[in-house]
């Protein structure tokens, strides 16, 4: 260690050690716990699902679903985007899909991730099961769900 003033070299005592190290060690463990309780993602990026549009009249959202959907094949899901919100849909069977809300319940960010039929919030790294399911956290619940309807390759989400 040098004096900072002369550059001179001075005995380093073992409380000025001590303190240095403390202060170092603490400034990590610091850093350790900001990044697991805020901002970083704490697993790998899902890739995103591709978005699609829904239009919205009298409580219900419609989707049409054609060849070219990502929802047109089961096991298909997208993030469907419409003036009521956003909500993450997944076609579970060849007449049966899933809605759920795509807002995060650890801190409301909108889940846009999906990877091996899970979904995947961005922010903190929560997983949820196509129903809703908390699969991993941090988040404390499961998504809220809609009830669908398809017929005539129109997808209706009661809102």
């Amino acid at each position: 260690m040098a004096d900072q003033d002369s550059g001179t070299p001075v005995a380093l005592t073992r409380r000025t050690f001590c303190v240095q190290a403390y202060g170092a060690v603490s400034l990590a463990a610091l850093g350790s716990i900001l990044t697991g309780c805020g901002g970083s993602p704490t697993s790998p990026s899902a890739p995103s699902l591709p978005t699609i549009n829904a239009s919205v009249a009298n409580g219900v959202a419609s989707i049409s679903i054609d060849s070219a959907s990502p929802l047109a094949t089961v096991g298909g899901a997208a993030l469907v985007q419409s003036t009521s919100g956003m909500f993450l849909v997944a076609r579970t069977a060849q007449n049966a899909f899933t809605a759920l809300t795509a807002i995060c319940t650890h801190e409301g960010c909108t889940v846009s991730g999906f990877e091996n039929q899970t979904y995947v919030c961005p922010c903190h790294g929560s997983r949820y099961s196509t129903s809703g399911t908390v699969i991993s956290g941090p988040a404390p619940s499961s998504l809220r769900s809609f009830q669908t309807q398809f017929n005539n390759n129109v997808l209706t989400i009661t809102l």
